[in-house]
């Protein structure tokens, strides 16, 4: 974040008053949201090539049932890689600070329950369509091979479109009928 603020400022943040409005913010947090998971879901597709899974990926891969730190836990490649996903929307768009900051605020939850290892009755998943959410993610982790599926960052279009959740939806439609999941069943 302290590198990206001479690019933030190029491209127009501004960080004085006043404030945006309520629905300028929503709409730049919306937008940021779906690029987001767009550019996300390439970058990590990538990092499920063989050997950048071997050498870059498996660090974020060397727990296999995740917790909420492990969500930033990644190689220092990865971190850069992936979080250029996380800044190029506002690169974009020069928000105001504030919204730069509850967009951060946003992705970094949003990854950390994704991570948590827990499926809440109050977790997103439940109120918000294709939301991804801990369950969706947790699939993720626990295969762990190049070719796992579900790489999308918060919702899930991505994966859907391109066919790369097949093996989670498989899962669920078994659970469904109240099949064990045990992956070598499937």
């Amino acid at each position: 974040m302290i590198f990206s603020y001479p690019v933030f400022k190029y491209m127009g943040m501004q960080s004085s008053l006043p404030l945006p409005s309520w629905k300028v913010v929503l709409s730049q947090i919306i937008f940021y949201f779906i690029l987001e998971d767009f550019v996300f879901y390439w970058g990590h597709r990538i990092l499920h090539t063989k050997w950048l899974y071997k050498h870059v990926h498996s660090v974020h891969h060397e727990y296999a049932t995740p917790f909420g730190l492990t969500s930033e836990y990644a190689h220092p490649a990865e971190i850069l890689f992936l979080g250029f996903a996380t800044i190029v929307g506002p690169a974009i768009t020069g928000p105001h600070l504030m919204t730069l900051w509850l967009w951060m605020v946003l992705r970094v939850l949003e990854t950390v329950e994704a991570h948590c290892g827990y499926h809440f009755p109050w977790s997103l998943s439940n109120f918000i369509p294709l939301y991804g959410g801990a369950d969706f993610h947790d699939y993720h982790h626990r295969l762990l091979y190049t070719k796992s599926g579900n790489y999308s960052s918060t919702f899930v279009y991505m994966d859907w479109i391109f066919g790369t959740d097949k093996g989670y939806r498989k899962l669920k439609a078994l659970k469904s009928f109240g099949i064990e999941d045990d992956p070598k069943q499937m």
